[in-house]
């Protein structure tokens, strides 16, 4: 699983920092996780998947996709807004970019207000 940590924190372009930030632990400890120095703890394990939407299944085995592929109209909502010749394809991977970053803090004072926009 040691391995795997570290290729969905290369794959998202994060220091061990930033990576550790998302999760609440710190860069040592990813550190120690991606060396096989310290196991992964469960809790652990469902907070990288939670928070990078990564499988499970691919997280414990390596078996499968490393990405949780939506499904639906979910499937369908991302499948449009992700082609490149949408003209706010730019403004969505920028959006997400931004997101992907903010502490968890931030993401939720932003959640809040997009839910408050969502309600009036």
């Amino acid at each position: 699983m040691n391995e795997r940590i570290k290729e969905i924190r290369k794959k998202e372009a994060l220091t061990l920092k930033q990576f550790g930030k998302k999760l609440g632990v710190s860069d040592s400890a990813i550190s120690r996780i991606e060396n096989g120095d310290r196991n992964l703890t469960e809790q652990m394990l469902l907070s990288v998947c939670r928070e990078f939407n990564v499988s499970e299944e691919w997280l414990r085995t390596g078996k499968g996709d490393m990405y949780i592929i939506p499904i639906g109209e979910e499937a369908e909502i991302i499948s449009e807004l992700i082609e490149k010749d949408n003209p706010i394809y730019d403004l969505v991977k920028d959006i997400v970019r931004k997101y992907k970053k903010l502490d968890p803090k931030s993401k939720k004072v932003l959640e809040d207000f997009c839910q408050d926009l969502m309600n009036k």
